[in-house]
């Protein structure tokens, strides 16, 4: 019985966190978070600045007891603009506890690749196209072999660049605000 007070509590915690926000609270956010990701590493904004489009999601909360499961907002950028918003989410089962809030920046390296995101009626990670997770190395270098990628993904929190993370299993859906 207790567990299942606890599950029930911590899936109304997430729901309550993961709520609807408007245009311009994700326009906020999103404006911050790109602020944040030039902090992080100079050479993901380099990066930023050739791509065709960007997907900034501000704040993904992930969290479970067993069962879990992420949700965020964001929005897509071209040439600087907003020209629509998204939301992530996944879920998963296994053995974990707790809960994390983070950052993500998918860049759209290629013409190709941001069409072809346009395109689809929810982008599967992993299924419908493949995000390369940047590492940074010495000097905060970019490997030059994800940095060739057509669509590139940096994860990273107020404590810096998160590693050993994935946006396999994510599906990412545009929705109208």
């Amino acid at each position: 019985m207790t567990l299942r007070i606890f599950l029930i509590g911590l899936l109304l915690s997430i729901a309550n966190l993961a709520y609807a926000a408007s245009k311009e609270e994700i326009d906020a956010e999103v404006r911050a978070t790109l602020v944040a990701f030039k902090q992080q590493t100079s050479a993901g904004h380099e990066l930023s600045q050739k791509a065709s489009g960007m997907l900034v999601f501000p704040n993904v909360v992930k969290g479970g007891f067993i069962v879990g499961g992420e949700f965020g907002e964001g929005a897509l950028l071209v040439d600087g603009k907003t020209v629509g918003y998204y939301n992530i989410a996944a879920a998963s089962i296994g053995l974990q506890l707790g809960a994390q809030a983070r950052s993500e920046v998918i860049l759209f390296m290629t013409d190709k690749a941001l069409k072809d995101f346009q395109k689809s009626e929810g982008w599967k990670v992993g299924v419908d196209g493949s995000v390369a997770l940047a590492t940074l190395g010495a000097g905060g270098s970019i490997d030059s072999e994800t940095a060739r990628q057509p669509v590139i993904g940096f994860i990273f929190s107020n404590k810096g660049l998160m590693y050993n993370l994935t946006f396999e299993g994510s599906k990412i859906s545009r929705v109208e605000k």
